[in-house]
């Protein structure tokens, strides 16, 4: 049997091209497994590091921006604008109405805040439902204005993540939202405004919702089509008080001044705050005039003098006087604030091909800063985009086409002209005094001026508008006119009073007294019925229903009996701070007498009120709380203490919560008299709670009840 051939031998160059074909597969082998091994370490890694970062449950019912999955959802800001509009009426209230529906119809989480007190104001807002408030516990001047610092401090208590100021008839489009929406990304505090475009006509129409502009044949108008309009056929309004101004609330103040008593929509409020925003150098401040559509129709009519609260009264159509407030007010205020360097020094924010820039167009360059999230306002990083072209040029066309917008605060702050007196004591009881006739009387001098503030904000407070206030001076005036009171200056009035040194007993106080009963005369000659009442008087509610009850002939006055038992009508206890007097014949008999006496007396005119009325030692006295003046044939009628308290009656003044005892006891009133000096009676009632005025903001406080309606906005 033949053996089998045996294989051919393999070459020696084959085998070792084999071996190292086997060695490599080896190594591959081994890297493989190496590589597959370190793989797994990463992922185990970054699935531990990821399942670590990953918020619990508890994160995510606490932090509701997160989504199912514990990643952060992007929620846009709520968004607050207020305004204050004046009365629904006429073609300012079509015009109020097509720019309010304009906001609402914005496309983001829009509330709106009006600022009146005015029923149509109210009635309009009903209608549009619940994302429109009517707020009117501001502060107001006695003709209906509101006061701008008061709506601003209002405001920061309404929670939002952007407040928006804006006048009521100016018109916003979506790309404000968007411009919001981006710089709100800042993280930073910061302060946008924009100047309005001024349209005398616009050929498209707001539908119902507000949310799109429309043909005259019903087709929707294209956002950009609206912008080139008010762009081509719109003037710059740089001048007038319409600026929109908007900013975050965070953790930094608005600014570090303290805003003036400023009348809404009637001078340079907006220029001041903007100043002031930018002087104080804690926000980003951003013009937006460039990338934020906004314009309001030009009204042909000269601008509406209607004054809210005085409907009826022809006499009251010139209110230059509030002009003349505000630039006083710029004056005193706006020129220590004032830096005007600041403008040249403020971002322009400007939008092209869908690209917000920050531009500096004062020197033709146009920068655009770093990532928006790492924004840093102190460090200024800015990125110089040279090779951009194009987004160069779009942001100088844009500058160009809308026009250098320069203003400065000092322009507007005009050379001071001493205040005129418009309002008479007679034009202002047909303004002020209720359906009845009646006037409720106070009477200050610049040293009590604060008190005089607190007297006034607790009426409004009670919705008590029926009120003037004589003036003994030209201070007490231009406070009172900057604060919007009904006042009228007495020229008669001693022009030397002491700022601290006019309390009881004091010859400046004897002075000052004798005005008071000469005035009410006069009140009562113009057929006007009058409630006299001293400015340290805290008012719980009104006194008039019942103080006006007694009747004709019958003078209503509070007792200065301090003695808890006993009869209050006793000599010399007829206190002259708070009485009421009918406009009737023996009423001014009587007071006739009374000034007469306290003319030729050395003493006040409280002592001439009861030696004349009551009698020398009380011999006119009726009783334990009356008496009876023969000749004119006029009663006195000594009011109950526990409702009308003096300063010494009870103790009530030395209790732990005065409020609480007053109002256990049913008062009406309380009177800060029986101390003695201006200062120590202002520390009493400020640290007794019965207070109402902020002497640094310069605006009424809220009361205890408004407060526990403000706790539920």
């Amino acid at each position: 049997m033949k053996p089998k051939p045996s294989a051919a031998p393999v070459p020696r160059f084959f085998i070792h091209l084999l071996s190292h074909s086997t060695t490599m597969k080896s190594k591959a082998a081994e890297a493989g497994l190496w590589s597959i091994w370190l793989s797994g370490l990463l992922l185990i890694g970054l699935s531990l590091y990821a399942t670590h970062k990953l918020p619990s449950a508890r994160d995510r019912i606490e932090n509701p921006l997160l989504d199912r999955n514990g990643f952060s959802r992007k929620i846009e800001p709520s968004i607050a604008i207020f305004a204050a509009p004046e009365p629904f009426a006429g073609s300012v209230g079509a015009a109020q109405s097509v720019a309010i529906r304009s906001w609402l119809g914005l496309p983001s989480r829009i509330t709106v805040v009006l600022f009146s007190r005015h029923e149509s104001v109210a009635s309009f807002a009903a209608e549009l439902g619940p994302r429109v408030l009517v707020e009117p516990n501001i502060d107001f001047t006695f003709l209906g204005t509101p006061f701008f610092h008061s709506m601003v401090a209002r405001s920061q208590e309404f929670a939002s993540d952007i407040c928006v100021f804006v006048h009521p008839e100016t018109i916003l489009l979506a790309n404000f939202v968007s411009a919001l929406n981006f710089v709100h990304e800042l993280d930073h505090d910061w302060f946008l405004f924009a100047s309005p475009r001024n349209l005398s006509n616009v050929p498209f129409y707001l539908d119902k919702d507000g949310k799109h502009w429309l043909r005259g044949d019903d087709r929707r108008v294209k956002l950009k089509e609206l912008q080139e309009i008010i762009t081509q056929n719109s003037q710059p309004n740089s001048n007038e008080g319409r600026m929109v101004m908007a900013w975050n609330r965070r953790d930094l103040p608005l600014h570090t001044g303290i805003l003036p008593p400023f009348l809404y929509g009637k001078g340079i409020h907006n220029h001041w705050v903007i100043n002031e925003v930018a002087s104080s150098e804690l926000r980003f401040v951003l013009d937006a005039s460039w990338s934020v559509s906004s314009f309001y129709m030009t009204d042909p009519a000269p601008p509406s003098n209607k004054c809210v609260a005085c409907s009826g009264n022809p006499k009251m159509a010139e209110r230059s006087w509030e002009y003349a407030g505000n630039s006083l007010q710029g004056a005193l205020y706006g020129s220590s604030f004032f830096h005007e360097a600041k403008h040249s020094s403020l971002v322009k924010l400007v939008r092209c091909n869908g690209t917000y820039l920050f531009a500096d167009t004062s020197d033709n360059i146009v920068h655009i800063f770093g990532n928006v999230k790492a924004f840093a306002l102190f460090e200024r990083r800015i990125l110089h985009f040279w090779g951009k072209k194009k987004l160069a040029a779009c942001a100088k066309d844009v500058y160009s086409s809308h026009g250098a917008f320069n203003w400065s605060l000092k322009n507007q702050l005009k050379p001071l002209v001493r205040l005129d007196y418009p309002f008479t004591l007679e034009s202002l009881l047909s303004i002020c005094a209720d359906k009845n006739r009646t006037i409720v009387l106070g009477v200050a001098g610049f040293s009590y001026k604060d008190m005089l503030m607190s007297w006034a904000c607790r009426l409004r407070g009670l919705n008590m508008t029926n009120f003037i206030v004589c003036a003994l001076d030209d201070e007490t005036y231009e406070f009172s006119v900057l604060q919007g009171l009904p006042v009228f200056r007495d020229s008669s009035a001693p022009s030397d009073t002491s700022f601290d040194d006019c309390h009881f007993g004091t010859k400046c106080f004897q002075r000052v007294t004798k005005v008071k009963s000469r005035i009410v005369l006069e009140i009562l000659k113009l057929g006007y019925s009058v409630l006299l009442s001293d400015v340290d008087i805290y008012w719980f509610k009104d006194p008039l229903p019942l103080v006006s009850s007694f009747g004709p002939a019958v003078l209503v006055t509070q007792s200065d009996e301090f003695n808890t038992t006993g009869p209050i009508n006793m000599p010399r206890r007829l206190n002259s701070g708070f009485y009421f007097a009918h406009a009737d014949v023996s009423t001014m008999a009587a007071l006739e007498k009374v000034v007469k006496h306290a003319a030729n007396s050395g003493l006040s005119e409280q002592p001439s009120f009861y030696d004349t009325l009551c009698g020398l030692g009380g011999s006119n006295r009726l009783g334990d709380n009356a008496c009876f003046e023969p000749e004119t044939n006029l009663t006195v009628h000594f009011l109950d203490r526990n409702l009308f308290p003096n300063g010494a009656y009870g103790g009530l003044w030395e209790e732990r919560n005065v409020r609480e005892a007053c109002l256990e006891k049913g008062c009406f009133i309380l009177h800060n008299n029986w101390i003695s000096g201006r200062r120590k009676k202002l520390e009493r009632q400020v640290l007794s709670g019965l207070w109402e005025y902020d002497i640094g903001t310069r605006r009424c406080l809220l009361s205890w009840h408004e407060n526990q309606l403000a706790s539920k906005w």
